[in-house]
Order: C-alpha cells, then sequence, then structure tokens
C-alpha cells in the first residue's frame, strides 16, 4: 500500500505505530519504489508521521505518561495488521500473544506486556527538556513533518517555549 501511495499520491501519513527501524528499512523503500515507478523523486512526496511522545514534568506523571502509551501500543500490537512490525524488530509472537488477551478483555495486563524496551522503540521517552533532541534523532532524514501530541504541557505556548529551548 505504501509503494502504491508513493506511486501515486503527494504525500503519506503514516501510522504512529511504526519505528524509527521499520520506516527506515521497511517503509522508506517502498516509497523509493513507488516514486521510481512514478518517474519522481523523494523531493516531490511529504511524509508525515505521528510519533509517540512519553514526557513528564516528574516522575509520577512520566510513569501514568507511560502507562497509557504502553497500553496504547499493545491495543495496536494487538492488531494483526500490525504484526509486520512487531515481527521486523523479533516480537512477532507478541502480537499473537496480545491479539489473544485483547478477546480476553485483559487490557490491563496488555499494556503491562510493553516492556522498556519496546515503549522506547516506539515512543520518545524522557523530560521535557529532552524532548527536542530526541525528536530530532529519531526522525530526521525519515519524515518531512511529525505529529505529536504534548499532553504534559499546560497549553500550546508552554509547548512551543520548551521545543524552542
Amino acid at each position: 500500500m505504501t509503494e502504491v501511495a508513493a506511486e501515486n499520491a503527494d504525500g503519506l501519513i503514516a501510522h504512529s505505530f511504526t519505528t524509527e527501524q521499520y520506516m527506515r528499512e521497511v517503509t522508506l523503500p517502498a516509497v523509493a519504489r513507488g516514486l521510481a515507478a512514478s518517474g519522481r523523486s523523494r523531493r516531490d512526496f511529504e511524509i508525515t508521521c505521528p510519533v509517540f511522545v512519553v514526557v513528564g514534568r516528574n516522575e509520577e506523571e512520566l510513569e501514568s505518561k507511560k502507562a497509557a502509551t504502553r497500553a496504547q501500543i499493545a491495543f495496536y500490537g494487538s492488531t494483526p495488521a500490525y504484526r509486520p512490525v512487531l515481527a521486523h524488530h523479533g516480537w512477532g509472537d507478541l502480537q499473537t500473544e496480545l491479539n489473544v488477551m485483547s478477546k480476553q478483555g485483559l487490557w490491563q495486563e496488555m499494556g503491562e506486556r510493553i516492556d522498556d524496551e519496546i515503549l522506547e522503540t516506539f515512543a520518545v521517552v524522557g523530560e521535557p527538556g529532552d524532548l527536542l533532541p530526541k525528536l530530532r534523532a529519531r526522525c530526521a532524514g525519515l519524515v518531512d513533518r511529525l505529529l505529536c501530541t504534548f499532553s504534559f504541557m499546560d497549553d500550546e505556548e508552554d509547548a512551543i517555549r520548551t521545543l524552542r529551548g
């Protein structure tokens, strides 16, 4: 589907259930194939990607955000269509397990299956001051536009001040 989008559209809004490695090794090569088939270059195609952001101003807030994001990742991970992303990292069996758990209504337990390694593979995790460098490190050269939710901020101006440093 990504290849077809790159061949026929002006851009792609990736799913937040992706990782830097999956974007680099699977998504971007598919985009390149699609663009080549249409005789276009990467400059002709915009990639937008939502990114899980787990940031807190104190330990309690950070742990709360981690738990919520673990649950979101587990929810997406339970979906068979998203298995390739987990499998790319060697976590394909986790998708099967999460899918079974979802059918049993074990939503809380599903989030607990997302360990720190998986969380940090899918999300930018840290303190507010870490946010911009970590986003740059994760996304530079991969995407043209990021979609992020800064739920730890009180308002939009607070978010802008933090990002500007």
